[in-house]
């Protein structure tokens, strides 16, 4: 069974408090993207073994470390199920923010409950994925969702955003890690809370709806930042960081995004996504 492990990307982002736990609680919306992963999963030749073969961009773990294979495990102590034979090919980019990871783990969990009908409810499947990675819980629902607490708390949201826009993604040559973001947070509460701004058109969002990350990261790496300020130049009615990774999207609403792209981001990683 072949599925495509989509990325997600950040509108706003507010880091809230931190916890007694050393965690943060935030408030975010996730949107999914086009922008996928190819993940192909078959019973396994050996009945005894799980096995995990990874192509395309090189993933700086052991397989016996990946999420996908933490995935399978954490699938295995709830219901039995036949050993698997997985084929991952990378394609979106690690220390970017969009996720790909954690959708790669969330497809894991979906794909072996349809592939040998196991009938494991989305809200199961929901609390297995929490157990892997903060991010994972969405990709099970892969609508947009404002996201609460450490990102697990989600709720459906509709974001208004014209029907004819196109997301462009850039991601520099440059990878940050969860860690180094958090790393020079200050927690803050919004005078207005994000959902609130959200209504307003996407028009009025930048300046008013804000990534907290930026200003920990922008001044590591102004490359980041400069690709931010180039999007908003090129057009722009609204560009971010996504998450805590060094991804930069922009929402544009014109027809040539694609010819701006490849004419001002040598160099980078580039993806134009619909909406989903």
């Amino acid at each position: 069974m072949v599925t495509f492990p989509n990325a997600k990307i950040n509108i706003g982002l507010d880091v809230l408090r931190k916890r007694p736990d050393g965690y943060h609680d935030l408030q975010t919306v996730m949107m999914p993207v086009e922008w996928a992963d190819i993940l192909e999963i078959v019973p396994a030749p050996d009945k005894d073994h799980d096995l995990l073969t990874v192509t395309g961009r090189t993933v700086d773990c052991p397989p016996e470390k990946n999420l996908v294979m933490k995935a399978v495990r954490a699938l295995r102590d709830v219901v039995p199920f036949p050993a698997v034979d997985i084929y991952l090919h990378k394609v979106i980019p690690d220390g970017a923010g969009l996720g790909g990871g954690s959708s790669d783990a969330a497809f894991t969990l979906r794909t072996i409950n349809d592939l040998f009908s196991l009938g494991i409810d989305t809200s199961t499947l929901e609390n297995l994925a929490a157990t892997i990675g903060a991010d994972c819980p969405f990709f099970i629902h892969n609508r947009p969702m404002l996201c609460e607490s450490t990102g697990t708390e989600m709720h459906p949201i509709d974001v208004q955003l014209p029907s004819h826009a196109k997301i462009a993604m850039v991601k520099p040559g440059i990878a940050v890690s969860t860690k180094e973001a958090y790393a020079d947070i200050k927690p803050d509460i919004p005078d207005t809370p994000l959902p609130i701004l959200l209504k307003m058109p996407i028009e009025e969002w930048q300046g008013q709806i804000k990534n907290d990350f930026e200003t920990s990261v922008f001044p590591k790496y102004p490359e980041i930042a400069r690709i931010k300020r180039k999007m908003l130049d090129l057009g722009a009615v609204y560009a971010s960081m996504s998450g805590s990774g060094s991804c930069v999207f922009g929402i544009f609403t014109g027809d040539n995004i694609s010819e701006l792209m490849t004419e001002n981001f040598n160099g980078c990683d580039i993806f134009v996504s619909k909406l989903m």
